[in-house]
């Protein structure tokens, strides 16, 4: 029986893992053209100019994946995702499954919200909308803003890119 035991926890894991790959709708990596120095030196300037560009959210993540907050980006961006949906039926299916990822106490990507907004998504799922999980989006938002984004500033990833586009401009 253990091993029976053993081959179903593979085969539920096998299963949640592509689940959560099409749940998922978001590449390991966004579609970007490579970023200019212009553009790398703008996300210095503010937060919002890093999250405005698809470079700057690749670069931020894969700095969010080091310090394994990668969550936050990922349910950042679903959210985006979901205000762009006006199909009821994906609306609803799109909610839950933000919900199962990154709501929900069960899941390995939980993402930390105080009890407040909790009570929000509990209340607005039962009617989910495109603006379910606004105020869960904005409360990531903020904690990226204030948390990571100043030592994504001060990080090798950062740098690494800043020093290779300023070479290659002098280059140029």
């Amino acid at each position: 029986s253990c091993s029976l035991t053993v081959r179903n926890q593979d085969e539920e894991r096998a299963r949640r893992t592509s689940h959560e790959l099409q749940a998922e709708g978001i590449p390991n990596c966004e579609e970007s053209p490579a970023p200019t120095l212009e553009e790398v030196n703008a996300w210095a300037q503010s937060f919002d100019k890093l999250m405005l560009t698809p470079a700057g959210r690749n670069a931020f993540r894969e700095f969010l994946r080091t310090e394994f907050s990668e969550e936050n980006m990922l349910f950042w961006m679903a959210c985006e995702e979901l205000k762009q949906e006006s199909n009821k039926s994906v609306i609803e299916e799109k909610a839950r499954l933000i919900y199962e990822d990154y709501i929900s106490i069960l899941s390995p990507k939980e993402v930390s919200l105080d009890s407040r907004v909790r009570e929000v998504i509990n209340r607005n799922m039962l009617e989910p909308s495109q603006h379910t999980f606004d105020d869960a989006q904005l409360q990531i938002y903020t904690l990226m803003h204030r948390d990571s984004y100043p030592r994504f500033m001060n990080s090798a990833i950062y740098k690494d890119l800043l020093r290779s586009l300023s070479e290659k401009s002098i280059e140029a």
